[in-house]
């Protein structure tokens, strides 16, 4: 695997909103091939929150479209776990699994795999995937640096109103709470309003 560009260096989480990633998707042609593959991993790592290579490591077999579940078999730390996506990022990952079969693609192949000809199935690189997200949210005029593991904080950020950490946790495949809550520390005001509210009234008798 080739080590990612920014490996060493630090950047603030900077996690989208909704509308950001609704910008993020406009700004991705959905005609082309190598489009619905960059939608389908925004869908991956913006709606089920899996980390880059997690989602480069996918095969075919691992993604459950009817019940809108993927299955990491070796995340970090060689932990497998399941995971729920979404049924509109569901949707964007069907729509490349349908692409990809017409291109040649087979189940031997990883799901985000080069198709043209001399590449076909090759893995794509982590270095290809941040180039095209930066790409697309300029074009999206989105001010925040969009990365890969952007995408994965803001899963987490959309996650945490609900109020329950430890099914963040379980999503992300954090093995300590406490890395589940540093994620959490790149919620906005905004978000943390909306996550504190939906705990409730903690002074209200039951």
């Amino acid at each position: 695997m080739t080590p990612p560009t920014n490996k060493g260096r630090t950047f603030a989480p900077e996690p989208l909103t909704e509308a950001e990633a609704r910008d993020l998707l406009g700004a991705i042609p959905t005609r082309s091939a190598s489009g619905l593959r960059l939608r389908a991993l925004v869908a991956v790592m913006f709606g089920a929150g899996l980390r880059v290579q997690e989602a480069l490591d996918l095969r075919p077999t691992d993604v459950d479209n009817d019940a809108c579940q993927v299955t990491v078999r070796s995340g970090k730390g060689g932990r497998r776990r399941v995971v729920s996506i979404d049924r509109g990022s569901c949707a964007m990952l069907a729509a490349w699994l349908e692409r990809r079969r017409a291109l040649g693609l087979t189940g031997r192949h990883p799901v985000f795999a080069a198709y043209s000809a001399g590449t076909l199935g090759r893995p794509l690189d982590q270095r290809y995937v941040r180039r095209a997200l930066a790409r697309a949210g300029e074009r999206a005029g989105i001010a925040k640096r969009v990365h890969p593991h952007g995408l994965r904080h803001s899963h987490a950020a959309r996650l945490a109103r609900g109020g329950r950490v430890d099914l963040v946790q379980k999503q992300l495949g954090h093995a300590r709470l406490d890395t589940t809550a540093t994620y959490l520390s790149g919620l906005s005001a905004t978000d943390l309003v909306e996550y504190v509210d939906s705990l409730g009234d903690w002074m209200a008798r039951p």
